[in-house]
């Protein structure tokens, strides 16, 4: 009969420190970069960790009161320009003992609340929160017990850090350029919210307002025509049907997110119709995709990789100084001009 398989057993720090003739506290001295070691010393005890094997436990790494992870939560895994963001984070991270870890929030509250409260009792020792729809409440609560960063989300709490884009100037920007080309007719598609505490500090509402604004500012109030859907393909696929229905239709559709933006190009091949030559079409994000030149999509480039970059660096500097005021970094966005957008038919 066969026998069953048993667990391999984990390498000891003491194993460690027998292999490499030097003490645990040597051992110990040299995984936590610590002051006190010679380069022969290190040289020994690194030759000995990969030899073995050896990986420290985080269970006795959190007793001592660090776990040297960070996570870092995503409303939602399809959405490409979140991928910008985790590069920026990683790429902080990569030259200090943290490791990432990421988990989806499934973009609902309650969804929300479990996977925070999942990452704070596994010791986490920062998070970085993407595009969080909780309460203020729930997130302030959050940062009470461990380091946070909030992107995405245009609060200013004292307790955590945030970094955004300008999302109302960079509505602004779209209105600016698909005006210059002569449009009139100029629609949005955003992301529906009824929470309407949290709605004024979610882009997606100050990318509305900034579309509101700038139509006004251009003399096009009148014009103004929103289609409330989701920030996904199917919600700009949906969208784009809504404002092609119209007695009269946009001749541009400003999709407020890219990802939206390619469900409004599916549903303009749907209809026969292409962008530009019968209604341009611009997004908001920059993400990978919309410079492919199959798509080659205007948006707005709002820096996804800077903005992991900044989060990453805010957050382990709240990780060593806990009690230091709360920094709310905004960065300027950039209109990116391609070739979905061109002067009205």
């Amino acid at each position: 009969m066969p026998q069953p398989r048993t667990a391999a057993r984990r390498v000891t720090i003491v194993e460690v420190a027998r292999h490499a003739g030097v003490s645990t506290t040597a051992v110990s001295k040299v995984l936590r970069n610590a002051y006190g070691t010679s380069p022969q010393m290190r040289s020994r005890v690194r030759a000995a960790v990969d030899r073995l094997g050896y990986r420290p436990s985080a269970t006795a790494r959190a007793l001592r009161g660090r776990t040297w992870t960070v996570g870092v939560m995503l409303p939602d895994v399809r959405n490409p320009f979140f991928a910008d963001i985790l590069d920026g984070v990683a790429e902080h991270l990569d030259d200090t003992e943290y490791q990432l870890l990421m988990t989806c929030g499934g973009n609902d509250a309650t969804s929300e609340a479990r996977v925070t409260e999942a990452m704070i009792d596994r010791s986490m020792d920062g998070l970085i929160l993407i595009a969080p729809v909780s309460s203020p409440a729930h997130l302030d609560g959050i940062a009470r017990t461990v380091p946070t960063v909030v992107i995405g989300r245009h609060s200013h709490s004292a307790r955590y850090d945030t970094v955004n884009d300008d999302d109302f100037t960079g509505a602004g920007l779209v209105v600016a350029h698909l005006a210059g080309l002569g449009h009139r007719r100029i629609a949005h598609i955003e992301q529906h919210e009824t929470d309407r505490v949290r709605l004024a500090e979610m882009p997606n509402a100050l990318r509305a307002d900034g579309y509101r604004h700038a139509m006004r500012a251009h003399g096009l109030g009148e014009h103004i025509d929103i289609a409330s859907t989701t920030y996904t393909r199917d919600g700009g696929h949906l969208g784009a049907r809504l404002l092609l229905a119209r007695p009269d239709p946009p001749t541009a559709i400003f999709a407020g997110a890219d990802v939206v933006a390619l469900g409004v190009l599916d549903a303009l091949t749907e209809a026969g119709l292409s962008a530009p030559g019968d209604i341009s079409v611009a997004g908001y994000d920059d993400i990978t995709l919309a410079a492919f030149r199959t798509i080659s999509l205007t948006t707005v480039d709002q820096a996804g990789h800077h903005i992991g970059v900044t989060a990453a660096g805010l957050l382990l500097d709240r990780i060593t100084e806990p009690g230091r005021p709360a920094a709310h970094v905004k960065l300027t966005p950039t209109p990116v001009v391609r070739g979905t957008t061109g002067p009205p038919r």
